[in-house]
């Protein structure tokens, strides 16, 4: 970003319609708008549909003594109802955020209701929305350490209708899904690929 656009002030929103459409375990909510352009003057007003959804926390679990990481599998209705292949993804751990709740709190909680890990240590990969085109979803994303010589087995809150399948997998193999296409969600995408380039100095800085 040039000099030029960070010290540019916000352009400008005009809100003419917000009303909530639906309401269930998604809300969706409906806005009709105009922003400012570039290059001066507004836009025509825009009729948009926004998914809102609680922050969310998500944590690649990681054993630099093992050099392991924690991948848990677990049935997706949006890739089933995007006709994905094989709906049970391979994902990192991620739940979301209450209120009161600060985000590394959840990633800690998440690991182990999801996959059995005790999380030692957390860094932050950083911050994103899923999908700012529809959704208010924003991430938080983290690798956390722990010793995953215990992990696997079947977890996840019954009451919440959770099947979740927990796997720690050597870091070679891990980063080979990327490669053969095996992983189709983008906090795991991001997770893992980040690992990929910082796997060396967490191994330093977390052995024991």
């Amino acid at each position: 970003m040039s000099e030029e656009n960070r010290k540019r002030p916000p352009l400008g929103i005009r809100v003419q319609d917000h009303h909530t459409v639906y309401s269930g375990y998604l809300k969706v909510d409906r806005y009709k708008l105009s922003h400012e352009h570039y290059q001066g003057g507004w836009s025509k007003v825009l009729d948009r549909e926004v998914m809102h959804r609680k922050e969310i926390s998500a944590v690649l679990p990681y054993d630099p003594n093992r050099q392991e990481v924690v991948l848990i599998e677990q049935f997706r209705i949006g890739a089933w109802a995007g006709s994905w292949p094989h709906p049970w993804l391979l994902e990192c751990v991620a739940g979301v955020m209450e209120t009161g709740e600060t985000a590394g709190d959840v990633a800690i909680r998440e690991a182990q209701e999801e996959a059995g890990c005790v999380i030692t240590e957390l860094e932050l990969i950083g911050r994103f929305f899923s999908t700012p085109g529809g959704s208010s979803e924003l991430i938080n994303l983290f690798c956390g350490r722990t010793d995953a010589s215990a992990v696997g087995g079947y977890h996840g809150l019954a009451e919440e209708g959770e099947n979740i399948k927990a796997e720690s997998w050597p870091l070679a193999d891990a980063l080979a899904l990327l490669e053969d296409g095996n992983i189709c969600n983008a906090k795991t995408l991001i997770a893992l690929q980040w690992l990929a380039l910082n796997h060396g100095r967490l191994r330093e800085n977390w052995r024991t």
